[in-house]
């Protein structure tokens, strides 16, 4: 087996560990929300059963944020640059998170919750576009796993900084976190591929393109599909962890945000090697595929398999978020699979759809609840579909490692 060398400058150069950290700053925000949803809600003058109403709907606003920032920055990635995306998505979210601590009513924190969504949504398509296009083809995979690994270790922050700070002084880190990095992105460059790119008439961050031609709308679909089994496990089997430990008889009660904590944990590692293996096996899907695998495994083992202490469910967590841990893995395919005139599109699009998947997924959880009257049975339903589909996808791409990456779209 060929191994390609690659030097630690190489891995760990200015733009890999700056986009690094810039989603480390992102997934602290997603997850601070849900840390600090009650005290901050409370504090505001929300109680009862309007906590859980109220941070439905604060979540939802910073989705739909999040869905239509993904198609403003993708597009301004392929048009003006990565840098572009990457200077301006993270000077918009830092500003809300910042002025989040000093909201007084729902109102406010809605339209923050939103801008917040809106700014995060640009950060990670344009961090793993532009670590594609500036590393080599051979090791580029490295990069994205770097990038993930360390961005994901911004939940595990968020949960200790959402625990030992009051909520106030929680946003306010995550604001002077994210004005602090966009300080070290002042020495970034941009895309030698897309400089070329730019050079030409070739159009370029045209998102209706990929609705156009059925071949790329397929390849586009797939795409996304393949991270459906992420949101699944995030968004119904450890979000509603204690009730799930509940129904399946466990004895010690189960905490939401300790279970969230272990499950990215678990994702750390995942990205890590995912990333790795990809680099060993040269091959992107053969990866996806073991850990997919692994996740079908670990959803048998939790809701037919319980155990009824807290470590036995807690080290479940640490397992389901190594098996979903190929979130570095999906996004690079997602970027090698199209040319660089529509590449930034694609890439910031792909994940934030995936996390707007956590709705139908949802859903369908509560449809399959209403039938089988079992939350377990429900999400075993839910999740064989996915993880099918997923599969499905996964087949239907084709393997980019080591693809150029220098070549356009014929839109």
């Amino acid at each position: 087996m060929h191994e390609e060398k690659i030097s630690i400058k190489e891995l760990f150069n200015l733009t890999v560990i700056v986009s690094a950290l810039g989603y480390f700053v992102d997934i602290y925000d997603l997850i601070l929300f849900g840390i600090v949803r009650i005290p901050s809600l409370k504090a505001i003058g929300v109680n009862g059963a309007d906590l859980v109403t109220v941070g439905v709907f604060l979540l939802n606003m910073q989705m739909a944020g999040m869905l239509i920032g993904g198609i403003f920055w993708g597009i301004l990635g392929d048009k003006k640059g990565r840098l572009s995306v990457l200077f301006g998505s993270i000077l918009i979210y830092s500003i809300a998170n910042f002025a989040n601590a000093f909201v007084h009513t729902t109102e406010q924190y809605a339209a923050l919750r939103f801008i917040a969504g809106f700014g995060l949504a640009g950060e990670l398509g344009a961090a793993i576009t532009l670590v594609s296009e500036v590393m080599r083809k051979e090791t580029r995979g490295y990069g994205a796993a770097i990038v993930a690994s360390i961005g994901v270790s911004g939940a595990i922050f968020a949960a200790v900084i959402g625990e030992y700070f009051d909520w106030t002084i929680a946003y306010i880190i995550g604001g002077i976190i994210g004005f602090l990095l966009l300080i070290l992105r002042i020495k970034m460059s941009e895309s030698g591929m897309f400089h070329s790119v730019k050079q030409t008439e070739t159009k370029r961050g045209d998102f209706l393109a990929l609705f156009t031609s059925f071949k790329r709308l397929k390849r586009y679909f797939n795409s996304i599909a393949i991270g459906f089994p992420i949101w699944f496990v995030v968004g119904v089997l450890i979000t509603f962890s204690p009730e799930f430990a509940k129904e399946l008889g466990y004895t010690e009660a189960i905490i939401a945000g300790r279970a969230i904590m272990f499950t990215y944990t678990g994702l750390i590692f995942g990205d890590f090697i995912s990333g790795f293996v990809s680099q060993i096996l040269r091959s992107r899907k053969k990866v996806v595929l073991i850990f997919i695998i692994a996740t079908t495994a670990l959803v048998v083992v939790y809701t037919i398999f319980p155990g009824k202490s807290a470590f036995y469910f807690y080290t479940l967590c640490v397992l389901l978020g190594f098996s979903i841990g190929y979130w570095a893995v999906f996004t690079t395919i997602a970027s090698e699979q199209f040319g660089t005139n529509l590449r930034a599109t694609v890439t910031t699009t792909v994940p934030n759809f995936v996390r707007g998947a956590v709705v139908p997924i949802t859903l369908g959880f509560t449809f399959f609840r209403g039938i089988f009257h079992s939350m377990t049975s429900a999400a075993l339903a839910v999740g064989i579909i996915v993880l099918v589909i997923s599969l499905f996808a996964l087949f239907h791409l084709k393997e980019t490692f080591g693809d150029d990456l220098n070549f356009l779209e014929d839109i």
